[in-house]
């Protein structure tokens, strides 16, 4: 019989329509780490943490839909639209030139790989035309450096031939726990390739080896999402890898625990996990494993022909599955109808939409941040709105002392506004240097699909709005032509 292989929409229609089916939303990586991969992104070196938006439909020199990158640099103010690099590339320095549709910056992830003690950026332009390949894809490094990013050089794709889209997914960590820099990225093939023992400014690894989870290869296939982290406290990272399972009739989506090791990544030790496109990994629970949190976000089906994606719910739903020794242990999940977990669950709702850990209050637990960008507010469709649990000795909190954020809470910049799709990106990083998490939101619906970037810093003990500050498309350097969006996904 004929399998029915269904496909699952990594964003709304009007933003995926916006931008030909680009869109996908990366998740941050874990604080449960290995020794090599800081947990937070420094580019300049300076102790304030940095972080990395992209732009990813920008017009660029005159290309609609190149694609930009914003790297946002900590202070002890926060970060400003001042205190930032934007690249294309039309950058001086950075491979390629810009060129329609190549949507460079959609897909970033960071870390230090050339040893030098300043993070670098490995970004993808997972459209652009390679040697007459169409969709090809490229990756570029970033170097960072005392003023922050500068310069570039191009990651070569092993197999050009063997895939499209190289770089459409990226991951970095250290997996096999050699003290140095590794670096997974995913295309539309099931292969993922891994560049170890780090990379130099000349574009060469000290190795590269390749695994095949069991996820589906083709045209809107292959890992769909990349997250990594240590979820058994082995000190090698471990790799989450989101995509179509290749083993049930209907292709579902699912993620895959693939463990480090010495050797390095290996799927003989893989494991299947809850379903859901985006991924982090981190402490929740203080017992030293990394635990997985995995965004389950779509709505079960109202169509009698058609079966709902196993374990989802109306509205959403957040899966927290406890790391231990052995890996991936217990797990519950999270609704907006849990507890006291702030809203009701609705359809279209897309809590789970994206997710993000962090530390906010500095007491050792890491806490969880959920975007909800088709949420509803007052009447106004799609305004997006972002929740904040916490952590505990017995995991996340949904009793007490969440938070809950949209552009009409008090303080916070904005209002809520038909499709601006608050809360599409959340991330948890310490940009002001204090030991504590901030958090920057993306709003890739903003003005019309110019998106925008809100930064809510910690006050030391949770999220508040005091001292916080919108971003703006033309205030970080990206043109408003063609709706560049944004804010549309952070660098993990």
């Amino acid at each position: 019989m004929h399998k029915q292989h269904l496909r699952l929409a990594l964003a709304t229609a009007t933003a995926a329509a916006l931008t030909g089916g680009l869109l996908t939303f990366s998740a941050v990586t874990a604080t449960a780490a290995d020794s090599v991969h800081h947990p937070v992104a420094d580019f300049n070196d300076d102790g304030y943490g940095d972080v990395a938006y992209s732009a990813g439909n920008a017009t660029v020199g005159g290309k609609k839909g190149a694609g930009q990158i914003v790297a946002l640099y900590g202070s002890a103010n926060g970060v400003t639209s001042a205190n930032r690099t934007t690249v294309s590339q039309n950058t001086t320095g950075v491979p390629g030139s810009a060129e329609t549709n190549d949507a460079f910056g959609w897909g970033s992830a960071y870390g230090d790989f050339n040893g030098d003690g300043f993070d670098d950026l490995a970004v993808t332009a997972e459209r652009e035309d390679v040697d007459g390949d169409t969709d090809g894809g490229t990756v570029a490094i970033l170097w960072g450096s005392s003023s922050g990013l500068s310069g570039g050089t191009t990651l070569a794709d092993p197999a050009p031939s063997s895939h499209d889209r190289w770089g459409k997914s990226l991951a970095a960590g250290d997996f096999d726990g050699d003290g140095t820099e590794d670096l997974a990225v995913g295309s539309t093939s099931s292969t993922v390739w891994v560049f170890k023992d780090g990379i130099s400014r000349s574009g060469t690894a000290g190795g590269r080896y390749t695994v095949k989870p069991p996820v589906q290869s083709g045209d809107g296939t292959g890992p769909l999402v990349l997250n990594a982290g240590d979820a058994n406290g082995d000190k090698r990272t471990d790799l989450i890898v989101d995509g179509y399972e290749t083993d049930s009739e209907y292709g579902w989506n699912a993620n895959f625990y693939v463990p480090g090791s010495a050797s390095g990544l290996t799927t003989a030790s893989a494991q299947k996990l809850k379903p859901g496109i985006i991924t982090g990994i981190g402490d929740i629970n203080g017992d030293g494993y990394g635990d997985i949190v995995t965004g389950e976000s779509w709505d079960p089906s109202n169509d009698p022909d058609v079966p709902s994606v196993p374990e989802s719910a109306t509205g959403g739903k957040v899966h927290l599955i406890y790391g231990s020794a052995d890996g991936p242990a217990t797990a519950r999940s999270v609704t907006q109808n849990t507890g006291n977990v702030p809203g009701t669950s609705e359809r279209g709702d897309g809590f789970g939409g994206e997710l993000s850990l962090g530390d906010i209050n500095g007491d050792g637990f890491q806490d969880l941040v959920v975007g909800a960008a088709g949420e509803n507010l007052n009447g106004v469709v799609d305004a997006g709105a972002v929740t904040v649990l916490y952590g505990s000795s017995s995991g996340i909190r949904t009793s007490s002392g969440y938070q809950y954020f949209a552009q009409s809470t008090a303080g916070v910049p904005g209002s809520d506004e038909k499709d601006d799709f608050f809360g599409n990106e959340v991330k948890l990083t310490d940009v002001t240097g204090d030991g504590k998490a901030d958090l920057t939101i993306g709003a890739l619906g903003e003005n019309g699909f110019n998106g925008s970037v809100v930064y809510l810093p910690s006050n030391g003990t949770k999220i508040t709005a005091t001292g916080s500050r919108s971003l703006s498309t033309s205030a970080v350097g990206v043109s408003t032509d063609a709706s560049p969006v944004l804010g549309g996904n952070a660098a993990n």
